[in-house]
């Protein structure tokens, strides 16, 4: 997870809180926290970098909509964060 952007991390926390949300689904999530609006140009690359280090598995909905799945490596990636994380953070 170390090589990842603080956005792409986010697609994947929005993703793994999820069951097999759209594109706009994260999209929509990921605006509600960033209290801004995140464009297509921006999205889909970094949806595209998680499904190419498969951490997100991408899937057909319908003939114009995908969905993103986490995988079990992005699962232990997310776990591995939490871990380390909590080495420096206690609330």
């Amino acid at each position: 997870m170390h090589d990842l952007t603080g956005f792409q991390r986010d697609l994947l926390y929005v993703i793994a809180g999820a069951d097999r949300p759209s594109g706009q689904t994260v999209k929509d999530e990921v605006e509600k926290y960033y209290s801004s609006e995140i464009n297509h140009g921006r999205l889909y690359p970094n949806l595209d970098t998680l499904v190419n280090k498969e951490l997100v598995e991408k899937g057909q909905l319908d003939r114009r909509t995908n969905y993103y799945a986490i995988t079990d490596a992005g699962r232990e990636q997310i776990e591995a964060r939490r871990e380390w994380e909590e080495q420096y953070v206690d609330f």
